[in-house]
């Protein structure tokens, strides 16, 4: 493993587990076992490491979603289905602690903040590919649809403290298939 990729590695951990605030720089340094001048060569500033930080679990999540849409190109509500799987399968492990995105954008109020720009961009990303996944289905509204799939997913990563992990993948699918049937039904209803 490369110098930069083991101080990422170092402070993602840190950050992850005890939130971006309560991780100084100190702190990542002394764990990575690196010099101070070696961190700044790679991250020149704290919001450096933290961007870096969400892009990087931005790059894992998205790389599990398109793995998942590849297998069901042709069953939209397969693919639903197996990416509610995954994502209660997450919410399950014992060391979760929410979306890394929603957690960091939480912890800084100035919407100006970069760590805020790419908690952004990967809510509207989430959102992007539920209104297709939506469409797919063929739905009379997708795009309310896609808002309510995007809702469920964030509601869960927020609040998996509310789950019992051997329930969520469950909750999940139930949830998901209900707002499905709603949506289909809708389709179906003569106006």
């Amino acid at each position: 493993m490369d110098l930069r990729e083991h101080i990422l590695k170092t402070a993602s951990a840190l950050f992850y587990a005890q939130g971006v605030r309560a991780v100084g720089v100190d702190l990542v340094i002394r764990e990575a076992g690196v010099a101070k001048t070696s961190l700044y060569r790679y991250f020149p500033t704290k919001d450096d490491l933290i961007v870096e930080f969400l892009k990087r679990e931005d790059m894992e999540f998205w790389s599990e979603w398109a793995s998942v849409a590849r297998r069901h190109e042709n069953d939209p509500m397969g693919e639903l289905e197996s990416h509610m799987r995954w994502i209660g399968e997450r919410l399950a492990r014992e060391n979760y602690r929410g979306c890394p995105q929603i957690n960091v954008a939480a912890e800084f109020a100035d919407p100006q903040h970069p760590a805020r720009g790419v908690a952004r961009a990967h809510m509207q990303a989430l959102r992007k590919v539920m209104d297709a996944l939506a469409q797919r289905m063929a739905v009379e509204q997708p795009q309310q649809l896609g808002g309510q799939l995007a809702l469920l997913v964030n509601g869960a990563f927020v609040s998996s403290g509310l789950l019992r992990p051997e329930e969520a993948t469950d909750v999940l699918l139930a949830s998901a298939r209900a707002l499905c049937g709603a949506a289909y039904r809708s389709a179906s209803t003569p106006q």
